[in-house]
């Protein structure tokens, strides 16, 4: 078991988890939690989907009651980390403070893309990242008519499924020519901006945003690269996000598209992991380096290094899943579908309850469900397994998935 204090720089789902994890593990020495954000340690998922339609407050997010950290003996700091002298193995804070560290973890998370079109910097322009982000967004579809959603991946299209059941006119823009064309099959891609449609929003795709128009100091409209112009109150922009890699990279750790971490999600230093999403981790499951975002890699990230800290010493092997709520449709994905060749169908769109099984070659590689919740927990069983079925098995309705389980 390793000796000294951990110090956590990051309270989000992955940084919560590894400190609640090492004392669940035995582990004595203390903990220190940096938190750089004026609530407990919450759950991000719901900021974009219940929580922004709901009328509860913060606790409904919290991980944990403030109670929770001082009966564990987690030292919940809030403060932001400045820099690492790795020779030291000091962190310094924002507020001058230093803490030596027998171990330090960097989950510090991603930030919002920013838009960079004349005046994206105006208050009617909102990104939804962090829970004061819902809280503002709240007031603000109760205030709105018109809202323009940039960006139509996951969180651009639960937003926008929300702010149409408040009652909101919505476009959405996208580029590309499809909605959620980086993360999902065709298909799926299909049947979402065919329920998006028929709930009354306009999706325009291959355009995007010139510049957004200003009136008396606030968001009139937004004009768009096929010559169009819709006027609106409220822009949302969801165009992805940046892993937050500058502390690791002026300690002088390698990072490029995240944190460089191998297959024990240790840095360069011996001394310093990184997880969640942050991390760029060596894959020997998948091949190659992977940077993920989910509640599902942030917080298997956390159990595998709190694992390596009590001396249980063991690559990183998890499988992604990830899940999306819009409207009513709940889309539940499993595997990294990446360079796959071949989409089999199970169930049918039109009834609303289907799974694209996607392979590559003859190897199944990942399945999307839509409504479909027996589908995805199969994939997950299945793939963590190594297994497979043919395309014709999945395709055929009477057969009976758990046969392939053994």
């Amino acid at each position: 078991m390793m000796a000294g204090p951990v110090v956590i720089v990051g309270a989000g789902h992955a940084g919560f988890q590894l400190a609640a994890s090492l004392r669940q593990a035995g582990f004595k020495e203390p903990i220190y939690l940096i938190n750089d954000e004026a609530h407990l340690p919450y759950q991000r998922p719901p900021l974009s989907k219940a929580y922004l339609k709901g009328t509860g407050g913060p606790d409904s997010l919290m991980f944990r009651p403030a109670k929770f950290y001082a009966d564990q003996n987690i030292d919940l700091i809030a403060d932001h980390a400045v820099s690492i002298d790795r020779a030291a193995r000091k962190l310094k804070l924002a507020s001058g403070t230093s803490l030596d560290y027998g171990h330090l973890v960097l989950a510090t998370g991603a930030r919002n893309r920013l838009l960079d079109i004349p005046n994206a910097n105006l208050p009617d322009v909102r990104y939804l990242r962090i829970l004061d982000d819902s809280e503002d967004m709240r007031k603000r579809l109760a205030s709105s008519k018109h809202v323009v959603v940039i960006g139509a991946g996951f969180i651009g299209l639960e937003f926008a499924a929300t702010a149409r059941i408040k009652g909101l006119e919505v476009d959405v823009l996208e580029l590309a020519s499809r909605v959620m064309a980086r993360a999902v099959t065709a298909e799926v891609s299909e049947y979402f901006q065919r329920q998006h449609t028929a709930a009354g929003i306009r999706i325009h795709l291959g355009v995007q945003a010139t510049a957004i128009e200003v009136e008396n100091g606030k968001v009139s409209g937004v004009s768009l690269s096929d010559g169009c112009h819709i006027p609106v109150d409220l822009v949302v922009v969801g165009v992805g996000v940046l892993p937050n890699v500058e502390l690791a990279g002026e300690a002088g750790l390698p990072v490029a598209s995240g944190i460089i971490v191998n297959e024990h999600l240790l840095t360069a230093d011996p001394d310093i992991s990184a997880i969640g999403d942050c991390a760029l981790f060596e894959s020997p499951r998948f091949g190659g380096s992977l940077r993920l975002e989910s509640v599902q890699n942030a917080t298997d990230h956390a159990r595998c290094v709190a694992a390596r800290l009590v001396g249980d010493d063991k690559p990183y092997d998890g499988h992604p899943w990830f899940w999306s709520d819009q409207g009513d449709d709940k889309l539940q994905m499993v595997g990294l579908t990446t360079g796959y060749d071949r989409v089999v169908l199970r169930g049918d769109p039109a009834q609303k309850a289907f799974s694209a099984f996607c392979y590559r070659g003859d190897k199944l590689v990942g399945i999307e469900s839509v409504n479909r919740a027996g589908d995805h927990m199969f994939g997950r069983r299945l793939l963590v397994a190594g297994g497979s079925i043919t395309a014709e098995q999945a395709a055929d309705q009477h057969f009976d998935l758990k046969k392939a389980l053994g």
